[in-house]
């Protein structure tokens, strides 16, 4: 990120915190609550969210040699992913061409070819069908022409995207619009695949998003773990098209007041989130960045999966395993925070994914699963998101935007 857009988002998270204001969108709106709940809603959301628009599966790290793959299963296209010997990624249909069989099963390795459990029909890494057994007693097939269905799908700027469709459109620039610009300099091509949490619970996929909308409930549901590192109540937020930007201070951030305005920056000093619609958050701090990308159940409105993929610099990971060898704490930098909530954990790479999923899956996603059931009982019509929930408005009406549905209802 350029350094005069840290500067500007530095200066604002200051001013809130002297004046003891948050972000104000200058309106309240109601939330109805059958856009958690209603299944004519959320079938319209997985056709057009996740059946027609480009797709998040991961950063470069999840790939990170020649003949790397990994698979994917969440939004209704079997994908492979792979990255052939000529170092191209490329995503294909993870079916193969003979009887429909799931080609591979496992989530992740290296493999130069890929052979169908059924029959042995074998591809390379990058498509190509290469082997048919007994094919003298099968028949002529047609190689060239039976390869693995391939995706369009494109690695910019460190991150793998897909397109659901063998015959979609891939556009990243209309997609993206103005977060294209914005993450090119952040280095995500080098960062490196650490780990997965997979939460999967009873609450609506925008329940789960809605954890990420706002810091107003830092300081009372986080008031023993995420409260002891983090600033709530402030939050500098920018609406990116579709997209936002959405940055909070470490309690660390007092420490830029003795520096020149020089050295400022986010690092070690804020956490910043890109959300990307419709349903990834991308979250940034502590030399640590996690991909979150949440998604229906279909044919069930009241339930979700996320999956949290965890991703750091080399550098990083060198110096928290160094940490670990001479038996210390987690590493304590600008760029690691340190704590006495972190080192409640194990020390080591787990420690911050650890730190996360926990307090997502047994603190936010807790509350969702309360909102969800009471919305399901009949007993409320609808929510209140005020003025310090910017993020909430703006992806909601986003949504019902994309949806052809009206927008929320103004109180005050």
């Amino acid at each position: 990120m350029k350094r005069d857009l840290q500067f500007k988002i530095l200066k604002e998270l200051l001013s809130q915190i002297d004046e003891g204001r948050n972000v104000d969108a200058g309106v309240q709106y109601r939330m109805p609550v059958d856009a958690y709940t209603c299944p004519e809603i959320a079938e319209r959301e997985w056709n057009e969210f996740f059946g027609k628009m480009p797709q998040l599966i991961g950063l470069s790290g999840r790939l990170p040699e020649n003949g790397s793959f990994f698979a994917v299963d969440d939004f209704g296209v079997p994908v492979l992913a792979t990255r052939g010997k000529d170092g191209v990624f490329r995503a294909f249909l993870n079916i193969c061409r003979h009887r429909a069989v799931r080609l591979v099963s496992e989530e992740a390795g290296r493999a130069s070819k890929f052979t169908c459990p059924f029959h042995a029909w074998t591809y390379s890494n990058e498509g190509d069908l290469i082997a048919v057994p007994q094919e003298k007693d099968f028949g002529a097939v047609d190689k060239p022409c039976m390869g693995l269905t391939p995706l369009p799908a494109e690695e910019r700027h460190g991150m793998l995207w897909v397109h659901p469709q063998p015959d979609g459109v891939l556009d990243l620039e209309s997609h993206l619009g103005p977060v294209l610009d914005e993450v090119s300099d952040h280095g995500y091509q080098d960062l490196v695949y650490i780990g997965q949490s997979v939460i999967e619970k009873n609450l609506n996929w925008k329940l789960a998003n809605d954890t990420f909308g706002e810091t107003y409930h830092f300081s009372r549901l986080h008031k023993d773990t995420l409260a002891n590192i983090f600033v709530g109540d402030h939050l500098a937020y920018e609406e990116l098209g579709l997209h936002h930007r959405f940055v909070f201070a470490v309690s660390a951030i007092n420490a830029l007041r003795d520096k020149p305005e020089s050295e400022w920056g986010l690092a070690g000093y804020t956490n910043l989130l890109y959300y990307i619609f419709p349903n990834v958050q991308f979250a940034h701090g502590a030399g640590f960045s996690s991909l979150v990308k949440m998604y229906p159940i279909p044919g069930n409105p009241g339930r979700s999966l996320t999956r949290i993929d965890h991703y750091s610099s080399a550098e990083n990971i060198a110096a928290v395993r160094a940490a670990e060898a001479q038996g210390s704490e987690l590493l304590s930098s600008e760029n690691a925070y340190s704590t006495e909530q972190f080192q409640k954990v194990p020390t080591g790479l787990s420690a911050l994914t650890e730190i996360f999923e926990s307090t997502v899956a047994q603190e936010d996603y807790l509350m969702g699963e309360q909102q969800q059931k009471n919305a399901e009982s009949g007993a409320v019509k609808e929510l209140l998101f005020g003025h310090n929930e910017a993020p909430l408005h703006h992806y909601h009406n986003t949504f019902r935007k994309v949806l052809g549905m009206p927008p929320l209802e103004r109180v005050r």
